[in-house]
């Protein structure tokens, strides 16, 4: 492979340090720039594995391969094709890179991760970089200890390279919202078609890993944000069971349903991000409920043949949206059976039953949550109310494009104690695991249910917001289950997903299964950073 040159200006390095101030103009926001790809990239689509190979050989230093990304990152997110996804870089990255280096030096390895760059959603606490949830208000807030997932990957010998734009307030703050559009880092783009929206709310995560900007990344989700920036950019995404991985130092939105999990370019590197990540958390209430206290090594759980003997229920209520994603998931149906599957139709007998009642339990617990981060963070801002009173003060730059209904709906709830909300969480939880997927699971004795995760992206429209047709991981998301996306093709260009979803815990099985289609299909393609969507030729 080419070896990428380590000497783009520091001018321009340092520019793409920088957040970004203004939002973009509407025209900005939607209209793609010419498409231009940068130099050729030494690592690109490298896994966890072979830059860890080249690390130990001697032949690659984690510096050199912290430089290479740093150049990436100024050659195609603040230049070229402009994909706005990296909105904060780590001063110290270098001088980490250079610790773990003399440590390798010296003959002690951290693990799979020695070394290795990674990109961190920003609503993640890490030293010493701003935390904002991508609100201007937030932007100067720099929390002084880093997150418990993130002392974990520090601890594991990971780089934090940065982070990552995402959909303000992880996309809990209006009904009109863009997803991938921050006050603070402006519209992330789609690194497939430029006028496509990447989705969100790890809409930065998802655009960068897919385009080469870190070996792998961190994502968050309530309900589809890591699920669909994952597939419609191409990826592998795991939302783990709430409880697997630690939420304390994350900007939360429901403590019920709020999870970090890896995004990675294969199943191999989430298996690898996720063992690191995977650790209990006393802080964390949820880390109670988990069957085990000790490490898992996720990485034994990628076979080839994990799809043998397999029993997978295609939810096909989940299918109908889009003509093209239903071609696609036959072809996905027609490789699990390839690789050894009895694939059966399956039904969710409470499918969307529970919407209503998850709507209202994020809202109290999105206050109250919120309320609690700000506070012992030591923000500038000490509640949802002053948060409110910043975005009306500033609403040239927060609400150029829409408003705050979600704020202003979950600022009038009341507290965790109050009947209305103990009925929806509970009612919520129940319809969508022991009666939902668990029921589902039973009645056919199925190792997972399956589904398209996510309609091809749309186009980014900061008027109208997002255009959500179609989705399949809200069932997981829900019931505080595992689901797991990985590429099963293209539409017209644009990436499409398989989404796994297991009963709790069952992260192990559904490895082996979405690593088994990983090898059997190879559908995932490099992005080439278009215009739009090539369509083809008038006749």
């Amino acid at each position: 492979m080419r070896h990428l040159p380590l000497a783009l200006a520091v001018a321009t390095l340092l520019a793409a340090c920088q957040p970004a101030t203004q939002p973009p103009k509407a025209a900005d926001a939607a209209s793609p720039q010419a498409a231009t790809a940068g130099p050729a990239f030494a690592f690109e689509e490298a896994t966890v594995a072979d830059l860890q190979r080249q690390l130990t050989a001697g032949s690659l230093t984690s510096h050199a391969l912290v430089q290479a990304y740093l150049d990436r990152i100024a050659a195609i997110d603040a230049a070229g094709p402009t994909l706005r996804s990296v909105i904060e870089l780590n001063p110290d990255a270098l001088k980490e890179a250079d610790a773990l280096d003399a440590e390798r030096k010296a003959g002690k390895s951290r693990g799979p991760l020695h070394g290795i760059p990674v990109l961190l959603k920003d609503n993640i606490d890490a030293v010493p970089m701003a935390n904002s949830a991508g609100s201007l208000a937030l932007a100067d807030h720099r929390p002084k200890a880093d997150a418990f997932l993130v002392t974990k990957l520090r601890e594991a010998g990971a780089v934090i390279l940065g982070k990552t734009n995402l959909s303000e307030w992880a996309n809990f703050r209006s009904t009109r919202s863009t997803s991938g559009w921050s006050g603070r880092g402006g519209q992330t783009r789609n690194p497939y078609a430029l006028d496509r929206n990447p989705c969100g709310s790890s809409a930065g995560t998802g655009t960068a890993i897919a385009a080469n900007l870190a070996a792998a990344g961190i994502g968050t989700e309530t309900d589809g944000s890591i699920i669909c920036p994952s597939a419609v950019a191409g990826l592998v995404g795991l939302k783990p069971t709430v409880g697997l991985v630690s939420r304390s130092g994350i900007i939360p939105i429901s403590v019920s349903q709020d999870t970090a999990g890896p995004m990675a370019r294969s199943v191999a590197d989430a298996a690898a991000l996720l063992s690191a990540i995977a650790t209990p958390d006393a802080k964390d209430p949820a880390a109670a409920e988990r069957p085990d206290t000790g490490p898992i090594d996720y990485t034994a759980h990628l076979k080839a043949d994990g799809l043998k003997g397999a029993r997978i229920g295609v939810v096909r209520k989940l299918m109908g949206y889009q003509p093209d994603t239903d071609a696609a998931m036959e072809r996905a149906i027609a490789a699990l059976k390839a690789a050894g599957a009895t694939v059966v139709d399956a039904e969710i007998p409470t499918l969307g039953k529970w919407d209503a009642d998850e709507f209202q339990m994020m809202l109290y617990e999105f206050k109250d949550g919120l309320n609690a981060y700000l506070a012992s963070s030591g923000a500038p801002y000490q509640s949802l109310a002053d948060l409110i009173a910043y975005n009306t003060q500033h609403a040239d730059t927060e609400m150029p494009f829409f408003a705050q209904e979600l704020f202003e709906q979950a600022n009038a709830k009341g507290p965790l104690t109050e009947p209305a909300y103990l009925a929806a969480r509970d009612k919520a939880r129940r319809l969508a695991g022991p009666e939902g997927i668990d029921a589902a699971l039973k009645a056919q004795q199925l190792d997972a249910l399956v589904a398209p995760a996510m309609s091809p992206a749309w186009p980014t429209d900061p008027i109208n917001g997002d255009h959500f047709i179609g989705a399949g991981y809200g069932a997981a998301a829900v019931a505080r289950y595992p689901s797991l996306t990985v590429p099963m093709g293209d539409v017209h260009g644009l990436p499409v997903g398989l989404v796994f979803m297991g009963t709790a815990w069952s992260e192990p099985r559904l490895i082996e299964l979405g690593y088994a289609f990983e090898q059997a299909s190879k559908a995932r393609e490099t992005p080439r950073f278009l215009p739009s969507v090539a369509l083809p030729p008038r006749k």
